[in-house]
């Protein structure tokens, strides 16, 4: 990937980018999707998922490519006095410090932002990302993807009716904490333009947990019942769920009465809508099991990606369920932008489209160490390890 003329939304914003593993890298991955330079700072060993696999490509982890693009790599050993030294050179032209050590890390190492870096850098944005945060009963304390799930309750909602809570199927912890942090670092900065001051912004996994459980925690909220787990189905919709057809499933996520009464036409069973059981999504929900029996009925007559086109183009929400691998040789994907090719390199495209200033590719994920020659460090800093 080379450079572009097209500098992005971001550009002329520099970040140092002291995380590993996945919520802080792809928080970075979006900064520099849409221009800002990544410095990505790593120990002598380097991130981790560089030896995540396999699978691998000419020695890099499809983990490590997946969420590592556009950044250089620097590395610097910070338990020594160089490694800290040169990073605090890199923060004087800096605007924005990503990390997720645990908390106190930075202190210990002399760099705290409250006390050091906050004094010397009156305009530098840190974001902290970190399992718990730094207080609190279990504040301070590691946190990974899948313990996270299971400690804020997303895998008590998550699995069949009958069966154990089961992890979510992506790390949606690590990932909805990227996304948090790159929209705090976001609001920080926007901040700064008017207070000419940077800030500390403190996102954990535990807190963006919680955040998703959407609808489960205002539903407990309001009727003090516990929540439980509905396969594919929606507590609080129906149809909402996966149905059989002749083929394949098909998801039905029919959001209210004027969609269900389409879909019924569609299907040649008009009276259902007009059945007092189903007239209303309150009589659906309660009758949900005896409706999916009509439903499938009619459904399984039909082929699911030719049935799933006909009922979304007629305004019924739906989807054929795909496999990943269907998913990208769709045309739409493609269409979208959301596969990139380019050099060499295979990724997942970037999901925020800007008019003027689009999202570039421009850097391939980078070897270990490759880019500390290109900055004024230290020579006992230049090692590759």
């Amino acid at each position: 990937m080379g450079e572009t003329k097209s500098g992005g939304a971001l550009a002329g914003l520099r970040v140092v980018d002291l995380t590993r593993v996945l919520g802080g890298p792809y928080c970075t991955q979006i900064l520099g999707d849409h221009g800002a330079e990544i410095l990505k700072i790593e120990p002598p060993g380097g991130d981790e998922t560089r030896a995540w696999g396999p699978p691998f490509k000419d020695g890099f982890s499809a983990y490590f490519l997946g969420v590592n693009r556009n950044k250089r790599s620097i590395v610097l050993d910070f338990a020594q006095e160089a490694g800290r030294e040169a990073l605090l050179h890199l923060l004087a032209d800096s605007d924005v410090l990503v990390e997720n050590f645990k908390p106190g890390t930075l202190e210990r190492w002399g760099l705290g932002f409250k006390e050091v870096l906050s004094q010397r850098f009156p305009r530098l944005v840190h974001c902290c990302v970190s399992g718990f945060g730094a207080d609190g009963p279990l504040g301070g304390l590691p946190g990974y993807d899948a313990a996270v799930q299971a400690a804020c309750g997303l895998m008590s909602v998550n699995g069949e009716p009958d069966g154990g809570p089961l992890r979510i199927g992506v790390p949606i912890v690590d990932l909805v904490t990227g996304l948090n942090a790159a929209l705090g670092i976001m609001l920080a900065l926007q901040e700064r333009t008017r207070s000419g001051k940077g800030q500390s912004v403190d996102v954990s996994l535990y807190d963006c947990g919680i955040s998703v459980l959407h609808p489960q925690i205002p539903n407990h909220l309001l009727s003090g019942k516990v929540p439980g787990r509905t396969g594919n189905a929606h507590p609080n919709i129906s149809p909402y769920d996966s149905y059989a057809t002749k083929t394949a499933p098909l998801f039905l996520a029919v959001g209210n009465d004027g969609q269900f009464a389409k879909l019924t036409s569609l299907l040649r069973c008009p009276h259902l809508a007009k059945d007092e059981r189903f007239a209303s999504n309150s009589g659906r929900v309660l009758n949900r099991d005896a409706l999916k029996r009509e439903l499938e009925e009619r459904l399984t007559q039909h082929d699911c990606e030719e049935l799933a086109e006909r009922l979304v183009r007629n305004g019924v929400p739906c989807g054929a369920v795909r496999s990943v691998e269907e998913m990208i040789r769709h045309p739409h994907t493609r269409h979208r932008g959301m596969i990139v090719e380019k050099d060499g390199y295979s990724g997942t495209g970037a999901p925020i489209k800007l008019s003027r200033t689009p999202a570039t590719y421009r850097r391939l994920p980078p070897a270990l160490g490759e880019h500390n020659t290109e900055f004024d460090l230290a020579p006992q800093t230049r090692s590759t390890g």
